[in-house]
């Protein structure tokens, strides 16, 4: 095997008929191996008016070891806190996704907040995956001109263990696109194909969080207080934005993520949702997690079922949650969890090659789209 494929294992989860708190939809799940060596999804769960929670639901598998359903078992988070919650009663929790980070010895939840102020970044942590401890909203210093603390944030993730900073010193590190001004998908779409990339407010960053090497105590977190641009849109299938996607996992090419990217559908028409939404690949090396050692120059996934091409938004594959599967002696092979059409779930099976593929690592940054 010479590249990284995905293989669709089929739909695993959808709105539960007569469960008002499904009933805008079920999507964008985080999935984490409890304690008990199950693995648990993590599903948003979104009630009318786009009042989202964050659910539980332990999955189920056939005999060949493939996800096949789910089994709900309650909430996990929802909107109290002031961070995630509106003056009129509007608010939510959103897109979680779990990392054990092993200095901590905790499960550590990033989430959106849809706060007062916008989508925000928050944490929360767990040793169990039942019982959470909500941290706050992630706090963010400047980087010379960039300003990332009152900007909107969302699809963070972890590393899971202490990566090094821009200085080299090991740090907690997390995966974040901010939202600026002018960088969402509509904004962008109405610019020329040959526009030019904002490369500071159009990327994914990696910022980083100083870290006690004796503390375990989540709480003790402070403010990311350095950060290192990571990736830029570049090909044609991200050409509109790029964002975050499954946490970094090690495998033996180095970090790998399963990231997002949106273009505009080659023939849209009135009534359809014109961007797409699709999923790629890039692995990052193990002791320099900020050098890039592989990028799909081609998405891995795009929307072409039925169910990722109708929904609450139509043509979208949004992969938030992974599993690696140890339990069946396959550390190579990985389930990908994501959000099918903003309304349902999806699995896919990702085999990681042997070697990296030859040529696919993505034009440089200051590249035009």
């Amino acid at each position: 095997m010479s590249a990284f494929e995905l293989q669709r294992l089929g739909m695993l989860m959808e709105p539960e008929p007569g469960n008002a708190q499904e009933i805008e939809g079920v999507l964008n799940p985080a999935a984490a191996r409890g304690p008990d060596g199950e693995l648990y999804l993590f599903p948003r769960l979104v009630a009318r008016g786009n009042y989202s929670r964050i659910g539980i639901a332990r999955v189920r598998f056939n005999e060949a070891g493939d996800p096949v359903g789910v089994e709900r078992l309650g909430i996990a988070l929802e909107p109290k806190a002031d961070y995630e919650r509106r003056a009129d009663g509007s608010g939510g929790c959103e897109d979680p996704r779990i990392t054990f980070v092993e200095r901590l010895q905790r499960y550590m939840m990033t989430y959106t907040a849809l706060s007062p102020r916008g989508p925000r970044i928050a944490l929360a942590a767990s040793t169990d995956l039942f019982h959470w401890q909500r941290l706050g909203l992630a706090t963010f210093a400047p980087r010379h001109r960039i300003e990332f603390s009152d900007v909107d944030d969302k699809d963070a993730s972890l590393f899971p263990v202490a990566v090094p900073n821009p200085s080299g010193k090991p740090e907690l590190a997390m995966l974040h696109r901010p939202l600026f001004p002018g960088t969402r998908p509509r904004e962008t779409a109405r610019r020329p194909a040959s526009r030019e990339v904002d490369l500071d407010r159009e990327s994914i960053w990696i910022s980083y969080c100083p870290m006690s090497l004796e503390a375990s105590e989540p709480y003790r977190l402070g403010r990311f207080t350095s950060h290192h641009r990571l990736a830029t849109p570049v090909s044609a299938w991200e050409r509109l934005k790029i964002g975050g996607g499954t946490p970094p996992v090690l495998t033996r090419h180095g970090w790998l993520i399963v990231y997002h990217g949106v273009s505009e559908m080659e023939q849209p028409s009135n009534d359809v949702h014109p961007l797409c939404y699709s999923a790629g690949v890039m692995v990052l090396s193990k002791e320099h997690p900020q050098v890039i050692r592989y990028r799909s120059s081609e998405p891995v996934l795009t929307p072409t079922l039925p169910q990722e091409r109708h929904g609450t938004v139509a043509n979208v594959i949004f992969p938030t949650g992974i599993d690696r599967r140890d339990d069946l002696s396959s550390p190579d092979r990985f389930d990908v969890y994501y959000g099918m059409a903003d309304c349902r779930i999806g699995v896919a099976r990702l085999d990681v090659p042997d070697v990296l593929p030859p040529g696919s690592v993505a034009d440089p940054p200051e590249a035009k789209v």
